[in-house]
């Protein structure tokens, strides 16, 4: 295991630098750039640009050179004094501008993964002991309906009903009062109440998900022949399921932790713009449309190394759990 993390770790830099270079290539391909989507939205406007400007303009934000150039450059900067860039969106440094979201990034993505495994893993558990029964049904027919149902129109939904019943429509994860005085121990019960619909909507679709694993896993456990025999010994029910079963069934929830590291700086995009929530899903998008390559290569990188970070961690994880990857 020692050989394998550290081969895993030597490779972390070229499988990065690799990966900054497709992003930023695949930021590029898009046809204009920042100084286009500027110059297109201050035209409708009633802005006039001649084509000196707009030279001028391109030559200031450094957009006038090939993009492999630019790419070096930024690079070269990253590399030796760890400057991303700048936001040509935010007119600041393009890591002010993430750190301004990140903190509550990760606050709402920790929590959102926490309901996500606490409430999926016991109930997938029950649905796989008590295979056809009412609940397994009941179970079954709200995980699809949490698959099926758009994030965004759940959101809708939600905020309406909250509305209507409670004046309160909980939009954003601030109320006036937060926003005014800040966060603090006396205010932080309206913090947590302004995160039910966050993580309502967006933990739904991924606890579903969860359940439909856990039940399809344990129900495959239990059919083995190990499981068999340990009944045939005389092994309690409780340990066939939690240390033999269970242990088995969690393998593919764990391999996913890659991808839940990468939602740390996306999140569900839509279904936060939808609810106004200050995290870094809306910025990576804003960033996109308006081609800031700076601001959103950053994100992205960003993203691609927890992949590899996360992925590093599951295969750990996984060797942990299962005895069978060990020995092979």
């Amino acid at each position: 295991m020692g050989n394998f993390i550290y081969k895993r770790i030597l490779m972390f830099i070229p499988t990065v630098l690799l990966l900054s270079f497709i992003v930023f290539f695949i930021i590029q391909l898009p046809p204009g750039d920042y100084v286009t989507s500027y110059v297109s939205r201050m035209s409708a406007e009633g802005e006039i640009f001649t084509s000196q400007d707009i030279a001028r303009l391109r030559e200031q934000y450094g957009l006038d050179k090939p993009w492999y150039i630019q790419y070096f450059s930024w690079m070269g900067k990253i590399i030796k004094d760890g400057d991303f860039g700048y936001s040509f969106s935010y007119n600041r440094p393009v890591w002010s501008v993430i750190m301004a979201r990140l903190p509550l990034t990760v606050i709402v993505t920790l929590i959102i993964m926490l309901f996500t495994y606490f409430v999926s893993v016991p109930i997938g558990i029950y649905s796989a002991l008590h295979q056809y029964s009412a609940g397994d049904f009941i179970f079954t027919t709200i995980g699809f309906l949490g698959v099926a149902t758009p994030n965004f129109l759940l959101a809708i939904i939600l905020m309406f009903l909250s509305f209507k019943y409670t004046g309160d429509p909980l939009i954003g994860l601030f109320s006036e009062d937060i926003l005014r005085e800040g966060l603090r121990l006396s205010n932080f019960g309206d913090f947590l109440k302004h995160l039910i619909i966050p993580v309502i909507v967006i933990g739904t679709s991924n606890t579903c998900g969860v359940i439909r694993i856990i039940r399809a896993q344990m129900l495959d456990e239990v059919s083995k022949q190990y499981i068999l025999v340990a009944r045939a010994k005389g092994v309690s029910e409780r340990v066939i399921t939690y240390k033999y079963c269970l242990r088995a069934a969690l393998n593919p929830v764990v391999s996913g932790l890659s991808g839940a590291l990468s939602n740390l700086f996306s999140g569900s995009t839509i279904s936060a713009i939808v609810m106004n929530m200050a995290i870094l899903g809306p910025v990576l998008y804003e960033a996109l449309k308006n081609q800031d390559m700076y601001l959103a290569g950053t994100i992205l990188l960003t993203q691609g190394f927890l992949v590899v970070v996360g992925t590093l961690l599951s295969d750990i994880a996984l060797a942990w759990l299962d005895p069978r990857i060990r020995f092979t």
